[in-house]
């Protein structure tokens, strides 16, 4: 079973432009971003990540819903 985590991004990583810093459920992570060239997300903009890799984009709602799933889940 794979599982996609929603994240938003909150910035870059200096002098790698394909790596995103990410906030996931509170906690800063590099993502990279290479799969969803040439239009990469913007700072503010919610992706999904898997094994540290953007997969696609979301909306925030769709976001949301999926943390607070996540953490009912595991509680």
């Amino acid at each position: 079973m794979c599982l996609g985590i929603p994240g938003r991004v909150v910035g870059w990583i200096e002098g790698q432009p394909e790596l995103a810093r990410v906030d996931v459920a509170g906690r800063e992570r590099a993502v990279h971003v290479g799969l969803l060239a040439p239009d990469l997300p913007r700072v503010g903009e919610w992706i999904v990540i898997h094994s540290g890799f953007a997969m696609d984009r979301i909306d925030e709602e769709t976001a949301k819903r999926s943390l607070e799933f996540l953490a009912d889940y595991t509680a």
